[in-house]
């Protein structure tokens, strides 16, 4: 079993940043293309950004150039800085990761980007 925690969403305003953060209770760095997604209401969950263990990244198109991810291997942290926050960003945030052949999730946390 793998524990994923979230945390660092919130209420900001559309231009604004946040930094969400997840720590699991097993290596981040032998998890299998560790990534972010994100669901808003009525939507399907989708791929926000995934990082290789070889440092590899890739984002969605809608984030592209606003959101970085990235991960501290000793401290079994994933990370995600959301920079000019748009209301189409609202959504609950998940982490997920691959650690043999099952996927873990995150509990997800709440970003709301409005003014």
């Amino acid at each position: 079993q793998v524990q994923l925690v979230e945390s660092g969403g919130g209420l900001v305003q559309p231009g604004g940043s946040l930094r969400l953060s997840c720590a699991a209770s097993r290596s981040i760095f032998s998890a299998n293309a560790p990534g972010w997604y994100r669901q808003a209401p009525g939507k399907q969950r989708e791929l926000v950004a995934q990082i290789t263990s070889g440092g590899i990244t890739n984002y969605a198109d809608s984030v592209k150039g606003r959101f970085t991810i990235s991960r501290d291997n000793a401290k079994n942290t994933l990370y995600l800085q959301m920079n000019s926050l748009k209301p189409e960003d609202t959504a609950v945030y998940y982490c997920s990761g691959r650690w043999g052949p099952a996927d873990y999730w995150g509990q997800g946390t709440q970003v709301t980007v409005s003014s």
